[in-house]
């Protein structure tokens, strides 16, 4: 396939619309919950076909461990998967995918209830904090992100189980996470609370996540199919290569009412390039878009998790390539109606006292002709000529006056106004390297590489005339020249001629795994080292750098999310 910057790169995707699924139930469940007053009841025939020899149904149609859990459709997928692997469970791939829709609609997750976590589902690297309980983070955390369990919700019965089945399947939980207690009473930093990690997780996950909730209630008893179809702006980011704008046609696919076919035409704002993607998807839960989409040449495949706003006139997320999670975008999708809409200018940054700077206004429904007195850039911008319109960008040349205040500016165009879409400014003061910390993992050899890619973003002062302050004002992603620099955690380690390269472009290439015998010690290719970025602004005497802390470490030997698509 080609990656999102045309690199050409081997990626194998796996899609559960396109398995040939052996499903069936799980074994060895007990007879009854214990919790009479809980519960949801299930009637669809999918799950009780192929569910019930081991889910026992009762006389009011709850099944055993079902009927008391919620999550997300990555979660139910996980489960079905698990079925597969573990006790030879046996479905055809409709029947598995009607389970998973069946499953995540009626138990599923509340918008609020899953904003908190739509990292994990999104498959964002992120250092997430989960503040309510830091004994309880440390005991999860150990094996797999918070995000795996705020993305749940279930009786205190199915938290002792779900403890259960962690011992059960990973043994070395016991000692690595669910049996430590931290330092021996006595000792420094011994905690006064000796309860068993397991029971305290258990009682905190209990009381904050528990299977019946208010948000569960409102949205199930509100919720309905979304009603997405038509034309949207679409405006996205992605890292490295700055924003995209386009627009998306979202049509109903006939005799569904939560399936859909996407057709997208985007453009890097900053080179002009661009792509058309066709794509498909379902609408979990009334509002969880779970697709895939691919360049109009079938290649590019990229996921697609997005959540839709409940007035159906905002859907945003992320669309990121499978297994190589860390190559994607953040995209926002907005309703487009009649009126003209203007989703953001290139370059948004222009210098006081430069002419002829070439800028582009994107959005919709924009007029094909246009005067220059129909833009209004701001004060001190003028317009001298528009050099190409259509409904999708318009094409400017302007001039700043040399008097023009620093500051940011709201865009006019033919009745549509979007607030501080550019800035004026009159110096580079300073550049910063994003993101401010990556972390890369070694293979190629026997297990995936994960890359990092890295971009540069100049700043102004702001009003306060300081670096690095809370008004700093964004100029956008610049070009940089890049190069690695020895991270001083080990001495005499040199990881930087060992843990890979940095490109023209901010992407790191890890060096392959196992043992290097060019090394000390035959170790591996991993190392810290930082990542610089060097630019030479205008007016600057010497280069502007930053740079970021970069941990090349080793595979990813255990992934613990589903690696197919849930549709």
């Amino acid at each position: 396939m080609y990656g999102l910057a045309g690199k050409r790169i081997s990626i194998g995707f796996w899609f559960l619309g396109g398995l040939a699924l052996v499903v069936a139930p799980l074994a060895g469940q007990g007879e009854s919950s214990g919790e009479d007053t809980a519960g949801i009841p299930i009637d669809n025939q999918a799950v009780i076909r192929n569910c019930s020899a081991c889910h026992t149904r009762d006389d009011t149609g709850r099944m055993t461990r079902l009927s008391y859990l919620r999550k997300t459709p990555e979660g139910w997928q996980s489960s079905i998967r698990r079925m597969i692997a573990l006790n030879d469970v046996n479905v055809e791939p409709a029947a598995a995918r009607e389970i998973v829709r069946y499953l995540s609609n009626n138990h599923g997750l509340a918008p609020e209830e899953l904003s908190p976590g739509k990292f994990e589902v999104e498959r964002r690297m992120i250092d997430y904090d989960y503040e309510a309980d830091a004994g309880v983070e440390r005991t999860c955390t150990q094996c797999h992100s918070m995000g795996r369990v705020i993305t749940q919700r279930r009786t205190k019965e199915e938290w002792d189980l779900l403890m259960a089945t962690h011992r059960g399947l990973y043994p070395i939980s016991e000692s690595q996470a669910l049996l430590y207690n931290g330092p021996p009473a006595g000792t420094p930093g011994a905690r006064e609370d000796t309860s068993h990690p397991m029971d305290k997780a258990v009682a905190h996950f209990t009381k904050v996540f528990p299977l019946e909730t208010p948000e569960w209630s409102d949205w199930s008893a509100t919720m309905r199919p979304a009603r997405l179809a038509g034309t949207w702006l679409v405006t996205a980011t992605q890292t490295g290569y700055g924003r995209l704008f386009g627009t998306a046609t979202i049509k109903a696919v006939p005799g569904t009412d939560d399936q859909f076919t996407t057709t997208s035409t985007l453009s890097y704002a900053r080179t002009g390039r661009t792509a058309t993607r066709q794509g498909s998807t379902t609408i979990y839960t009334g509002y969880q878009w779970r697709g895939r989409s691919t360049l109009d040449t079938g290649l590019d495949p990229l996921r697609e998790v997005l959540m839709v706003e409940r007035d159906w006139d905002e859907i945003t997320g992320r669309w990121f390539a499978g297994d190589y999670d860390e190559f994607g975008l953040d995209v926002h999708l907005q309703r487009v109606r009649n009126d003209p809409v203007i989703a953001g200018m290139e370059p948004r940054a222009l210098r006081v006292g430069a002419n002829d700077q070439t800028v582009t206004v994107f959005g919709a429904n924009l007029p094909g002709a246009l005067s220059s007195d129909a833009i209004d850039l701001g004060p001190g911008i003028t317009v001298d000529q528009v050099t190409s319109s259509d409904a999708g960008s318009v094409t400017l040349r302007v001039d700043v006056a040399p008097d023009a205040s620093v500051g940011p500016r709201d865009i006019y165009l033919s009745g549509a106004r979007l607030p501080a879409a550019g800035v004026v400014y009159d110096e580079i003061h300073s550049i910063r390297v994003a993101p401010d910390w990556g972390m890369a993992r070694v293979g190629g050899v026997a297990m995936p590489k994960g890359f990092v890619q890295f971009e540069a973003r100049a700043y102004h002062d702001g009003a306060d005339g300081k670096t690095a302050t809370d008004d700093d004002v964004d100029l956008g992603v610049v070009d940089a020249d890049w190069s690695i620099e020895e991270y001083s955690a080990t001495f005499i380690d040199n990881d930087i001629d060992f843990v890979g390269d940095i490109g023209g472009s901010g992407l790191f290439t890890p060096a392959i795994d196992g043992p290097n015998p060019e090394r000390s010690g035959d170790r591996n290719n991993i190392g810290d080292v930082w990542v610089v970025a060097s630019v030479q602004a205008d007016g600057s005497e010497r280069p502007l750098r930053a740079r970021s802390h970069l941990i090349v470490t080793v595979p990813l030997y255990m992934r613990w999310d589903p690696w197919s698509d849930i549709r």
